[in-house]
C-alpha cells in the first residue's frame, strides 16, 4: 500500500473560514458557554437557599467586573444560540437554504444577538 504525504481530506489550512462555518462553530461554543452558565444558575439557587449572607457574597462576586463580563458573554450566548436555533429550524423547513438566504439569515442572527444583548444590558428590555 502506497502512502502519500498529503491529508486524506481537505484540511483547515486549505480553506478560509466562511460565515456559515464560523456561525456553526460559534453555535457549538455558545452551547458550551450556556452549560457553564447553567452551573452558575445552580450555584445562584443554592446561595439563595443558603441564606442572605451566602446570597450576598455571590452577588458581590457576580458584581465584580469579571463576573459581569461572564454574565454578558452568557447572555449573548443565550440569544445567539436561540436565534441560530430558530435559523436551523427554518432550514429544516426548507427555507433560506440558498447561499443568499444562508448569509442573510446568518448576519441577521449576529445582529439580533448583539442588539438584544445590548438592550438587556442597557436596561431597555
Amino acid at each position: 500500500m502506497a502512502t502519500d504525504n498529503r491529508p486524506l481530506s481537505p484540511h483547515l489550512q486549505v480553506y478560509r473560514p466562511q460565515l456559515t462555518s464560523v456561525l456553526s462553530i460559534s453555535h457549538r461554543i455558545s452551547g458550551i458557554v450556556l452549560s457553564a452558565g447553567s452551573a452558575i444558575v445552580v450555584v445562584w439557587l443554592l446561595a439563595l437557599a443558603a441564606g442572605p449572607e451566602t446570597y450576598g457574597g455571590l452577588l458581590e462576586w457576580l458584581g465584580h467586573p469579571v463576573g459581569l463580563i461572564f454574565l454578558a458573554i452568557w447572555s449573548f450566548s443565550l440569544f445567539y444560540h436561540l436565534f441560530n436555533g430558530i435559523r436551523h429550524l427554518l432550514w429544516d423547513a426548507g427555507w433560506l437554504l440558498d447561499l443568499r438566504g444562508a448569509y442573510a439569515s446568518g448576519w441577521t442572527v449576529v445582529a439580533l444577538s448583539l442588539l438584544v444583548t445590548a438592550a438587556i444590558w442597557g436596561g431597555l428590555l
